[in-house]
């Protein structure tokens, strides 16, 4: 199965496609994770990106499909996540064109749906592990008190420095301009799926599989 999470910065795709991948054995293809992946890799492609990134350059569509081409053709497990990618109108007719190519299909989108003011409130609680990187939020899930991550017993926990407030706001505009039409793209296809983003992570969780039956 090969699916888009889609949804604004904070939304939980990252956490949502955690659990995919241990229970359905997925590949969680994700943007950044690829490009820093490449960059280290050696390889052809990835001496590209280590340029263009050393410029200071944007990374151009056809370098993140070229990524996304070499991950298809590999070990397929239990299916693709796209996770970040795409991010507007020709980036999704591009990965069509590419699943059309390598007799792929794309199963389901699924739209984390969330409410805007509840998302800045939730996102600037945000913390996480310095080392496992697992989220933790001042309200619902804080920081345990004995001062070590429940996962890893780290004591290290760290605030991204664009989780507050401005920052967030200037995010979520770029996400309704560039990435917002894609929800009426997938829409009219047939494969839009959505979920209420903003519930208890194990409701999100049972929601994406009831999407996904």
């Amino acid at each position: 199965m090969n699916i888009i999470l889609l949804g604004p910065p904070g939304a939980g795709k990252g956490t949502q496609a955690r659990f995919l991948v241990e229970e359905r054995n997925m590949i969680q293809l994700s943007t950044g994770d690829m490009l820093r992946e490449a960059k280290e890799s050696g390889t052809a492609m990835g001496r590209l990106v280590a340029e263009v990134m050393a410029r200071g350059d944007l990374v151009t569509d056809e370098i993140v499909i070229g990524l996304i081409r070499e991950k298809l053709e590999g070990d397929k497990r239990g299916g693709f996540i796209f996770d970040g990618f795409p991010r507007t109108l020709p980036q999704a007719d591009a990965l069509a064109d590419l699943l059309a190519e390598k007799g792929e299909r794309l199963d389901a989108v699924i739209e984390m749906q969330v409410d805007d003011d509840a998302l800045v409130a939730r996102i600037t609680a945000r913390s996480t592990c310095g080392n496992c990187g697992e989220v933790y939020n001042d309200q619902t899930k804080p920081w345990p008190a004995d001062g070590s991550c429940v996962n890893c017993d780290n004591p290290q926990v760290s605030r991204r420095a664009d989780d507050n407030e401005e920052s967030l706001k200037q995010r979520l505009m770029e996400y309704y301009k560039k990435t917002s039409p894609l929800i009426g793209y997938y829409y009219a296809k047939g494969d839009l799926r959505t979920v209420n983003g903003l519930g208890e992570i194990n409701e999100v969780k049972a929601s994406i599989e009831a999407a996904l039956t």
